[in-house]
């Protein structure tokens, strides 16, 4: 039997005191925290919900999110996160797809209308009986959206104390969907093993803090499998404070990190760009001294900005690898390893999982590839919920094809070389974008590259990059086409660059890339 509530009670029960979430001046401890968690639960069976029913829950990075989060663990059912950009046709759809029969969602704002859209959607879809308004502030039993009861009615006379209900290890405890950017979003099933193991290796990863109190900043999405795992469910698993972040904010991030004493943060490589760009006045030296691991993933972080970080910050970033199916972390490039860390390296497979090079037939790939990396290990996700197709396209065997292109060296390291569906085909040659943008980001007017393929006549693609210049870099196009050609070879070096003040990313902090073709 196991369940990933355990992750709370567990320090409830041996820290209830303890901060468990810092989030504006609300600080909440581990017993409270948990408390209110049984309250949802005996909210939920008491509106019908069973073991292996889905709840939805779309809510930004606030208490919210724990609450409801263990609350439908605590009660047996299978949570389904949902971003929270999502607009109502497409929350109806994942509503639908899931059969989610409950959906939390978070008030929101004139800018971000999620409870108008959330509640629109539910009332589309039949299967969904139960709607619960998340308000903006706490103890709000009045709802703005018409119709719909607050968090704080619905838990109001529930018991805090609760049975957690009886899972089996490879239950499914969470129903992530994938980004959908190649046709509809599919929901990968991952069990609570899944996520229990990989909270219990990410833990071992991070740096010991010495008797200093363990706090990590959580501004990745928990809705997404890397916030909700490395700075949720890990930071649980020891007894560790978690500072929330709404929304990420350069500036905002750093005055947290400086009055919470922040000694963990993890963040896609667009965030630690937004830390190098943040305007405000931070005791940069005292974020330093409190931060002992700096953790990157997401997306390949570029060589020239982790040494930025580094000379900024003083503290080396450590790079993880993997994906929605995997729940997420696959690999990491540890300094504390054998071999040490690796520059632009994803590194080595974590404990108990396994990773190779495949080529399109799913045969293996023997020495440095380039290949596709497969996964196979305790962290693989059961399947995508409902779609047995899809399934058996990337499971085989137990392995999962992840549709990364690496290389591997002769220590087993692994290093991503792009995806295989941003590839370029340049004239009959293979372009990896991501080798375009370190070259481009090594320029010392670039601050931001993102490389794609555009249509072309008679190449099929041409490369084009989209350049985000330093603050007042009076580069040119026909300089940086210049300066490529020398760094790279004929095929390579765009020949088209567009100069932009921002770039189109996902709720993530992810280049969106299908945007920019």
């Amino acid at each position: 039997m196991l369940n990933l509530s355990v992750l709370l009670e567990d320090g409830a029960r041996r820290t209830p005191d303890r901060e468990c979430v810092v989030f504006g001046d609300q600080r909440l401890s581990y017993s409270l925290v948990n408390t209110i968690a049984n309250q949802v639960a005996a909210f939920l069976v008491s509106r019908g919900i069973q073991r292996g029913d889905k709840v939805a829950l779309a809510s930004p990075n606030t208490p919210y999110f724990p609450f409801v989060y263990f609350g439908a663990l605590k009660a047996g059912a299978v949570v389904v996160p949902l971003n929270i950009l999502l607009a109502g046709p497409e929350i109806a759809y994942h509503l639908r797809d899931s059969g989610a029969k409950a959906l939390f969602a978070f008030t929101g704002s004139p800018d971000l209308p999620l409870g108008e859209r959330a509640f629109e959607a539910f009332n589309e879809v039949e299967e969904c009986e139960t709607y619960v308004d998340l308000p903006p502030a706490a103890g709000i039993t009045e709802s703005a959206i018409d119709g719909a009861e607050t968090f704080w009615t619905a838990i109001a006379g529930q018991p805090g104390q609760f049975e957690t209900a009886l899972t089996e290890a490879d239950d499914t405890a969470v129903l992530i969907y994938t980004s959908g950017t190649t046709g509809r979003p599919k929901g990968a099933e991952l069990t609570h093993s899944n996520l229990m193991m990989n909270a219990a290796i990410s833990h071992t990863m991070y740096e010991e803090t010495d008797g200093v109190d363990d706090r990590f900043l959580a501004v990745l999405p928990l809705f997404h499998i890397f916030g909700q795992t490395t700075m949720m469910n890990t930071p649980l698993f020891r007894q560790a404070t978690i500072v929330l972040q709404a929304r990420f904010d350069g500036d905002e991030a750093l005055d947290l990190m400086e009055r919470e004493k922040i000694t963990v943060f993890a963040g896609v490589p667009t965030m630690y760009w937004g830390l190098l760009g943040a305007k405000g006045e931070h005791d940069v030296a005292a974020i330093g001294r409190s931060l002992t691991t700096a953790v990157s993933g997401g997306s390949p972080l570029p060589a020239e900005l982790a040494k930025k970080v580094t000379e900024q910050f003083g503290i080396e970033v450590k790079e993880g690898y993997g994906l929605s199916e995997t729940s997420p972390v696959a690999s990491f490039n540890d300094p504390n390893s054998e071999g040490g860390a690796k520059p632009t390296s994803i590194g080595l497979p974590i404990w108990g999982v396994e990773m190779k090079l495949v080529d399109e037939d799913f045969k293996d790939v023997e020495g440095e590839g380039p290949g596709e990396i497969a996964i196979r290990g305790h962290n693989v996700m059961k399947g995508y919920y409902n779609r047995p197709d899809a399934t058996a396209e990337v499971l085989q065997n137990g392995w999962f094809r992840t549709g990364d292109i690496a290389r591997r060296d002769e220590d087993g390291y692994f290093f991503i070389v792009d995806r295989a569906k941003d590839m370029i085909l340049r004239g009959g040659y293979n372009v990896y974008p991501r080798e375009v943008e370190e070259t481009l980001m090594a320029h010392p007017d670039v601050s931001l590259a993102a490389v794609v393929g555009i249509s072309h006549e008679t190449h099929g693609e041409e490369v084009k990059a989209y350049i985000i210049r330093e603050e007042g870099a009076s580069l040119t196009e026909k300089e940086l086409v210049d300066w490529a050609k020398e760094q790279l070879a004929g095929y390579k070096y765009p020949r088209v660059v567009e100069f932009r003040d921002n770039l189109p990313m996902t709720a993530t902090g992810k280049i969106l890339k299908r945007e920019l073709r």
